[in-house]
């Protein structure tokens, strides 16, 4: 193909789409990707030892080869993101907002539901270290003490409707245990 994006030519190759977009991830998680055609790169395809053996063994058939780290990965197909993104240790082939900021800022409210003191002041300090704002550290304070206040105001609540409905035995009756105690200590 004259291109990499595949959609040249008379018919759209969804694999070469698909694989061109995974191309594109790959080089924003900072991976080099570099890619050659034959047409246009035959150096490329004649100087590289394992593509020299592989054409010769496969011929045609071996395209498209994709190397790792000097090592071939894939011959005859584009794998799929998931086997990319596992080959090079990438977070499972998705964009993830979980960094390692977001990690110590779900530490801070870990540690607050936890009342864990040290916890608290060793996410903080990591946190900071990260460069998340006091603004940042603030807020997930705040967030994880108000989550931590709903169970508490719950329990209160129940406390305060089972303290309502109890009522002391009425005076007619009869003795009971409660109202025997009652009358001794008067």
């Amino acid at each position: 193909m004259c291109c990499s994006t595949g959609v040249c030519g008379p018919n759209v190759d969804p694999v070469l789409v698909r694989f061109g977009a995974d191309v594109k991830w790959l080089q924003g998680q900072g991976v080099e990707v570099r890619r050659f055609n034959l047409s246009q790169n035959p150096a490329a395809f004649v100087e590289n030892e394992l593509v020299k053996q592989a054409l010769t063994d496969k011929g045609e058939a071996a395209l498209p080869l994709l190397l790792i780290n000097d090592r071939v990965f894939a011959s005859g197909r584009y794998p799929e993101r998931a086997e990319l993104s596992q080959a090079l240790g990438l977070n499972g082939g998705e964009a993830s907002l979980f960094t390692p900021a977001v990690k110590e800022l779900v530490a801070i409210g870990a540690a607050i539901a936890a009342n864990c003191e040290p916890c608290l002041g060793y996410h903080v300090r990591a946190a900071k270290k990260l460069g998340v704002s006091q603004a940042d550290v603030a807020s997930a304070i705040e967030m994880a003490a108000k989550v931590k206040n709903v169970p508490h105001q719950a329990i209160l609540k129940l406390g305060a409707r089972l303290t309502e409905t109890y009522h002391e035995p009425a005076a007619n009756s009869g003795p009971s245990s409660h109202s025997a105690a009652t009358a001794q200590m008067l």
